[in-house]
């Protein structure tokens, strides 16, 4: 059973190994799994940029500040996501968890060098966490949502991966 399925099915706080090899923190882990979960979410689908660029938005076009629609928008969904992630030398990590084998670990220290302090806050707040651990989950969580995600090997056309998103999340209760 895979960790989001473990989180799905009220497990959240029980995860113990994950593909990355780190022990979870039981129940103080989960629940940071589960504080992120949503976040995470967000940045996948993009959904700030999608507003932004909506006619009628009143936002003339123009992306949305990265705070404003869901507290973790501006990764520009799943594949500015995985760009950030290529840009800053991670992009084996990023393309293993797309492709159909093992998901390789990312270091949680990596992320504030891809995304940067500031975002890390910024996901941290959002998600309730200390920015230590808003790195520790998002390194357990990235791989595994990326790989739930993209079943095929590829990226899935955007307007499927926010049907399968929004899915995720009405099984969620959010």
């Amino acid at each position: 059973m895979g960790l989001l399925d473990q989180i799905l099915g009220g497990l959240g706080g029980a995860v113990g190994r994950s593909q990355t090899g780190r022990s979870g923190a039981g129940s103080g882990m989960g629940r940071v799994l589960m504080s992120l979960l949503p976040v995470v979410l967000g940045m996948l689908a993009d959904r700030s940029s999608r507003a932004a660029s909506r006619p009628g938005s009143g936002s003339s076009g123009r992306m949305a500040h990265p705070i404003d629609a869901d507290g973790a928008g501006g990764f520009g969904g799943l594949g500015g996501l995985l760009e950030q992630l290529t840009q800053g030398g991670y992009g084996r990590q990023a393309q293993s968890w797309i492709s159909t084998g093992d998901n390789e670990p990312i270091d949680p220290d990596a992320l504030s060098q891809v995304f940067g302090n500031d975002r890390i806050a910024q996901i941290a707040a959002r998600a309730g966490v200390s920015e230590q651990e808003a790195r520790g989950g998002l390194a357990e969580l990235l791989p595994n949502v990326v790989d739930h995600f993209t079943p095929d090997g590829r990226l899935p056309p955007l307007d499927q991966l926010v049907e399968s998103i929004d899915d995720y999340q009405r099984r969620l209760g959010q």
